[in-house]
């Protein structure tokens, strides 16, 4: 009869390349590799860079045709027979399920040593002082905590798997907005001169790469994530197996099982890196060398590779009473004494702020403001998310759902996790705040300089709306969809 070390190398021989498993149901592909009908099928649905190229074998790299793979009728029957022996060698393993020093049929468990025992070592005297149940009394409890392990395991699977569907959605926006940015570039370029056309073939060679890195970085995120679907996949077949099993087998290991499985945590990658998204953020700076008599255009090239204006406008059912709002809601002032304002659930009762009409669910949005502050004065700029507190104290920060930057008399703060302040070359009279949803950028720059002031990089899940807020008698800011059109009287 065959050993069970045999048995057990006689099975990896066939395993599954793709899930590491007992071939099910096995096909053969064009290069002669065999893999799980299923793991196969599931492999095909992952896209593909280049949806005109045919799929590669998951070991060579060979390509095959997608309806090529054939039963390998004779593999299958080969991994029948090995299931078979193994299942000879566990009825084995039951039948000596006997003490191995008295010949006593196990009937017990000591909680204590983590052994099973007969009766006479039940009644031995470094046993009597312990816990000692019956099998299956014992095997109850550990029963309970296999299935709560299960349900943990099965949610972070979930929330993997959630993690890869909208990490490809991400990507899916990225590879359209390059592409868009493509057909700009090269409307633009075609009415110039040769000096031009010149730039345009930087600037495309560029998008070019960059378009090859996302689908790179989708690559591996995909590697990455159906990695871990299958790891979790595989503990959660073994967790189920052994849960089924008799109370003896069952209990063997027990503790160093569950403490693998309470200890394994999913990776939760993300297919967007920081340095993909500074890339495109950099990609109107690409047009910066053009020569001066081309300033028109170029300002036209960057706004077009840029962000779509907003045109936004205050809420005045949000506005602090000691916002003065004009009659067209595009400007506010700061007074100290209070408006005869309704109250309402939307309305700052203590913080001095103010949102905009509409908010965002998505898009890539930009706006000005015009800021005019008084001595010790300032004016907080940026986004909020839609359950931003409105009553009482409210904290400026990330965790909060406010992304912001502050502009006091004479420096600029970052309202991070801890305000930051920052070293610019001058102190910003206009600031552009630039939205995208999708990527979860919030980005501000000096309006008439260009000058970068700080980028938040965040994961909206809701509505996020513009965010101001105001301090010092005589403060005012005033709203603008491009730079220069936003005045204060």
């Amino acid at each position: 009869m065959a050993s069970a070390a045999s048995v057990t190398s006689l099975a990896d021989e066939v395993n599954c390349p793709i899930c590491q498993g007992t071939l099910r149901e096995p096909v053969t592909i064009d290069c002669g590799h065999n893999f799980c009908r299923i793991c196969l099928t599931r492999y095909l649905e992952i896209p593909s860079p280049d949806p005109e190229e045919p799929p590669t074998c998951p070991l060579c790299k060979e390509p095959f045709r997608p309806g090529s793979f054939r039963p390998n009728w004779q593999l299958a029957s080969v991994v029948e027979n090995i299931e078979r022996l193994k299942l000879v060698s566990r009825l084995d393993i039951e039948e000596g399920d006997i003490c191995p020093e008295h010949g006593e049929k196990v009937y017990f468990f000591c909680e204590d040593d983590e052994m099973q025992l007969c009766v006479v070592c039940r009644e031995a005297w470094e046993h009597r002082a312990h816990t000692v149940r019956f099998l299956e009394d014992a095997a109850g409890p550990y029963r309970e905590q296999i299935q709560k392990c299960l349900e943990c395991l099965r949610k972070e699977r979930e929330e993997i798997q959630g993690i890869q569907s909208r990490e490809n959605r991400r990507i899916q926006v990225l590879l359209t907005q390059v592409a868009t940015k493509k057909q700009k570039v090269i409307s633009e370029f075609a009415h110039l001169s040769q000096f031009l056309e010149e730039q345009q073939s930087i600037l495309l060679a560029q998008l070019e790469r960059l378009d090859g890195d996302i689908l790179k970085h989708r690559d591996e995120f995909d590697v990455l994530v159906t990695g871990e679907i299958c790891r979790f996949s595989t503990l959660i077949e073994e967790l189920e197996e052994k849960k089924e099993r008799p109370a003896r087998e069952l209990l063997m290991d027990i503790r160093s099982t569950l403490i693998r499985c309470e200890t394994r945590r999913c990776r939760k990658p993300e297919a967007v890196s920081p340095e993909l998204g500074q890339r495109i953020r950099d990609l109107p700076q690409q047009a910066l060398p053009l020569r001066k008599e081309m300033k028109m255009f170029l300002e036209k090239l960057c706004f077009e590779l840029d962000y779509e204006p907003a045109h936004i406008s205050l809420d005045p059912w949000t506005s602090h009473p000691k916002l003065l709002l004009s009659e067209d809601h595009q400007q506010a002032r700061f007074s100290y004494k209070w408006q005869k304002s309704p109250d309402s659930p939307q309305r700052f009762d203590r913080a001095t702020c103010v949102l905009a009409h509409g908010g965002f669910t998505g898009g890539r949005h930009t706006w000005v403001v015009s800021v005019d502050l008084a001595p010790g004065g300032s004016c907080t700029l940026g986004v909020v998310s839609k359950d931003i507190r409105r009553k009482g104290e409210l904290r400026l920060r990330p965790e909060e759902g406010v992304w912001a930057v502050r502009l006091a008399w004479g420096f600029v703060s970052a309202l991070g996790s801890f305000p930051t302040r920052l070293a610019l070359e001058e102190q910003p009279q206009q600031v552009r705040v630039s939205v995208d949803y999708e990527v979860g950028w919030v980005t501000f720059a000096n309006a008439v300089t260009q000058e970068p002031i700080y980028t938040f990089t965040a994961s909206f899940t809701q509505k996020i709306f513009p965010f101001f807020g105001l301090w010092g008698r005589g403060s005012k800011f005033s709203l603008s969809s491009r730079e220069g059109a936003a005045t204060l009287p």
